[in-house]
C-alpha cells in the first residue's frame, strides 16, 4: 500500500493524517492568515467620503490571497510523496487546495473531496482511517 494521506482544511489550519500499516501520524499546519478583509470592526462611518479613509479593498485582498498561497504551498509540501489524498473541509479552502494541486499536476492523486464540518483532530483521523480501510 502506498502512502495515503487525508487532510481536513479551512483557511485557519490544516490537519494532515498519514495512514500507514504502522498507525496514523497526525500533524497540524496553522495558516497565520489574517482574517478575511472587511471594514474595520464592522463599524460604518457616518462621515462623508468614507471611502477615502479606508484602505483599498484590492490591496487587502491581495495580501490575504498571498498569505493563502503561502499556506497552501506549505500544505502541498507535506503531501508531495502521497499516492492517495483525501481532502475534507467545511468551506472554500478544500476546493482552492484541490485547484492548486491540479495546477501542480498532482490532481490525479486526489481520491475524493468531501464536505466535513468542524471536527477534533481525533475525529478527523478516525474518518480518514475509515475511508482508506474500505
Amino acid at each position: 500500500m502506498g502512502k495515503t494521506v487525508g487532510l481536513w482544511i479551512d483557511h485557519r489550519k490544516a490537519v494532515i493524517v498519514v495512514v500507514s500499516d504502522k498507525g496514523d501520524e497526525t500533524s497540524v499546519i496553522e495558516s497565520n492568515v489574517e482574517k478575511q478583509p472587511a471594514r474595520f470592526a464592522g463599524i460604518r462611518s457616518t462621515a462623508p467620503y468614507e471611502a477615502q479613509m479606508v484602505p483599498a479593498d484590492d490591496s487587502r485582498e491581495k495580501k490575504f490571497t498571498g498569505q493563502l498561497h503561502t499556506y497552501y504551498d506549505e500544505v502541498i509540501s507535506a503531501l508531495d510523496d502521497a499516492e492517495s489524498i483525501l481532502i475534507l473541509g467545511p468551506g472554500e479552502a478544500k476546493g482552492e487546495l484541490k485547484t492548486r494541486l491540479e495546477s501542480r499536476k498532482l490532481g490525479g492523486r486526489i481520491v475524493a473531496v468531501e464536505t466535513a464540518d468542524n471536527m477534533t483532530d481525533n475525529q478527523i483521523a478516525a474518518k480518514i482511517r475509515d475511508y482508506f480501510q474500505k
